[in-house]
Parts: C-alpha cells; sequence; structure tokens
C-alpha cells in the first residue's frame, strides 16, 4: 500500500469516475484500474463497484477511504513542514455553527500571528458539515453547541466519527428580538406568547432531524418557522417581520445586533457550547491558540 494508491482512491471517490480520475491525476485509466486492483488484493475488500456511468464507493470501500483521507492529510502535513516550508503559506481552518464567539476567537487568533502571508479558512456552515469538515481534517477544530435533547445523540455520532467533543460552558435559553418588538420590554417570555412571530431557525440542508437543529428547544411546534442559512439574513428577517430566534443570549456586537435584544425564555433547555477535534490528531500551533481565544471566552 502506497500514499500515491491511496491518492488515487481519494480521487476516484471524489469523481465517482475512473476516468475523469484519471484525468486529474494526469495517469493513464488503465495505470489507474491496475493500482485500485492492485490495492483491493492486498487489504481484501471492493473499494468500488462499477455502473453504467462511473463508479460508485461500496461501504467497505467508504469505510476504508475516510482512513486513506485521514494518513492523506497527515503526509502532506509532513510534506509541508519539512519539505515544503519555504514555499507554502501557513494555513489554518475551523468549521462552525452560526455563532460569534467562535467568528471572534478566529479572529483574536489571526491577531495574534499577525503573519506576512496565510491562506485561513473559516466555515460557518450546517451542523452535519461542521462533523465532516473535521472528521475529514477539512478543519482542525469545529465549535458547535448541543443542547439537552442532543446531546446523547452526539455523543454517539462523534465517536463513530472518531472525534473528541470538548466542553467549554453552557447557557440557559433566550429569545432575541429586535429592540422595539412589541414584547421586547418583558422580563420573560414563554414560546406560546411569541407563537403569532415567526422564529428563525438555521438550514440544515438533507439533515432535517430535529437532532442536527442548532437552536434550542428543536421539538417545539413552532406555528410560524423561516429557515436561513446566514447570521446576517436571519437578523435582518428578524429586524423587518418582528421575527424572533431561541438562543443563548450570545449574539455579540456585529451584523446589527446592536438592535436586537434578549429576553429570558420560560421554557428552559441548556445549550453546551464546545468543540470537537479529530481523536488522537496533534493540533498545530494556531490551532491551539484558538482554543485558548474559546476557553478564555467562558
Amino acid at each position: 500500500m502506497t500514499i500515491l494508491q491511496l491518492k488515487y482512491v481519494i480521487a476516484i471517490d471524489e469523481e465517482c469516475s475512473m476516468r475523469k480520475a484519471a484525468d486529474r491525476l494526469y495517469v493513464s485509466q488503465p495505470g489507474l484500474s491496475s493500482a485500485v486492483r492492485d490495492l483491493e488484493n492486498e487489504i481484501g475488500i471492493q473499494i468500488f463497484e462499477r455502473v453504467h456511468n462511473g463508479v460508485v464507493t461500496t461501504s467497505a470501500g467508504a469505510s476504508f477511504i475516510a482512513y486513506a483521507r485521514h494518513a492523506v492529510e497527515q503526509f502532506e502535513k509532513v510534506e509541508d513542514k519539512y519539505i515544503n516550508s519555504r514555499t507554502e503559506k501557513p494555513t489554518f481552518s475551523v468549521s462552525m455553527q452560526h455563532y460569534t464567539l467562535a467568528v471572534n476567537a478566529f479572529i483574536e487568533t489571526v491577531k495574534e500571528y499577525d503573519l506576512d502571508e496565510y491562506q485561513f479558512s473559516i466555515r460557518e456552515t450546517q451542523t452535519s458539515e461542521v462533523i465532516d469538515d473535521v472528521k475529514n481534517l477539512k478543519s482542525e477544530v469545529g465549535v458547535i453547541a448541543l443542547s439537552d435533547f442532543n446531546k446523547n445523540t452526539f455523543k454517539k455520532v462523534f465517536t463513530d466519527a472518531s472525534l473528541e467533543f470538548h466542553e467549554l460552558f453552557s447557557r440557559n435559553t433566550y429569545v432575541y428580538l429586535r429592540k422595539d418588538h412589541p414584547l421586547a420590554d418583558r422580563d420573560e417570555l414563554s414560546l406560546e406568547e411569541l407563537q403569532d412571530y415567526p422564529c428563525m431557525v438555521f438550514d440544515q440542508g438533507d439533515n432535517t432531524s430535529f437532532y442536527y437543529r442548532e437552536e434550542a428547544l428543536a421539538t417545539y411546534d413552532y406555528k410560524k418557522i423561516i429557515s436561513t442559512n446566514e447570521r446576517a439574513t436571519s437578523i435582518e428577517l428578524m429586524l423587518g417581520l418582528n421575527g424572533y430566534a431561541v438562543g443563548a443570549a450570545m449574539l455579540g456586537d456585529s451584523l446589527n445586533t446592536s438592535e436586537i435584544h434578549a429576553v429570558k425564555l420560560k421554557e428552559e433547555e441548556t445549550l453546551t457550547f464546545g468543540y470537537i477535534v479529530r481523536k488522537g490528531t496533534e493540533l498545530s500551533e494556531m490551532a491551539q491558540t484558538y482554543v485558548e481565544k474559546l476557553e478564555a471566552i467562558k
């Protein structure tokens, strides 16, 4: 088994086609097929199954490729550190749910290093993609919040994905409203009192299960719901439609949040904030600094 063979099967998995993978890798299709057959014979499993319009990855193959990606990522990190260090720009990537605190920690991390050149990435995305990004080493760290409802479920998800969850802190539930909302002067509100106003939730793509919702009280039967995929849009809709969102009173001071007010919610559910990392993977210096910035928030 070689790193080159691992790169081959990863490319085929991504392209779903031997021909396209061969073109991408600048190798002949027969040579690519032969390399894959040799690898399958060596490890004793069938990685791909041919179909009329290309190839599909088998269940056993998908499991193998997950490990292959991890191995290739580690190999490339060694190359970057000891071979390409003079030419490669420093890289660092973080994935997160839609929380300002995670963005602020990223900002503070970048400021601390003040590098002349770098290639950083910050992905504010769906819950499942945060998990997949860290699982596949696309990001070193993923910032995520768990509710009382989904905490046990995600513990199993993290274990299956070889991820570790590190708790930062917990917060009770609040409702976000615009400052001049008809109910903004209340000391406490119930969801029943808010039922005539639209509730903003973040779209989770194909993962429509309540377990993947990043808001608290995900199973409540909201009368009106508007799904968005970014914080800025959600806040604009709250301002324009007298909408609201359920969270942990942690919007921060950006993206027009100065116009948003938090009121304690009668229905209580704890949100536990934390970060996930790949189990057994040593974090880079910058990732360690980012984690320190997150921990300082609590």
